[in-house]
């Protein structure tokens, strides 16, 4: 499989979409941060010191799904149409579930937007309770399903 962001000469470059299909397109990404059932009761409970954790969270992944293209050299900047970053706390990891999924109409997925905006999301999980816990751990950050243009439906 070649891989599209090398030219000929084995240079990284911008791959060009201009003659790719407007269509359609989604990608949702997962990722988790574990943290100590005491520290999830922070979350919780609305008693984390620095303020609302989640809707902080959320807003940055949110932000940060827009400014990819300005992260991630080669992205193309696109303009998304939606983002929805779902958060739920689960006594089970114990942990929160991050779940973000992102649209676009346009020549190219949002695939990196999707893992930017989960990314993002954790670590502002993680620096909103950094103080009440050094020890979290992010993971399990993938892709779960992309949808859209010539290769169509992927999911893992």
């Amino acid at each position: 499989m070649a891989l599209t962001h090398f030219d000929e000469g084995g240079r990284a470059h911008m791959v060009d979409v201009t003659d790719k299909q407007v269509t359609d397109r989604r990608a949702v990404a997962q990722g988790v941060v574990r943290m100590q059932p005491e520290t999830l009761a922070l979350v919780r409970e609305g008693r984390a010191g620095k303020g609302d954790v989640l809707g902080t969270a959320r807003l940055a992944g949110i932000m940060a799904s827009k400014k990819t293209a300005d992260l991630i050299p080669l992205c193309h900047p696109l303009p998304l149409s939606k983002v929805t970053i779902d958060l739920e706390c689960d006594e089970a990891l114990p942990g929160v579930r991050i779940t973000a999924t992102v649209r676009t109409t346009g020549r190219t997925g949002v695939e990196m937007e999707a893992l930017t905006a989960v990314s993002v999301t954790a670590l502002t999980i993680y620096d909103m309770l950094k103080a009440a816990e050094k020890g979290m751990e992010i993971d399990g950050i993938r892709l779960l399903l992309k949808e859209g243009g010539k290769s169509g439906l992927w999911e893992a």
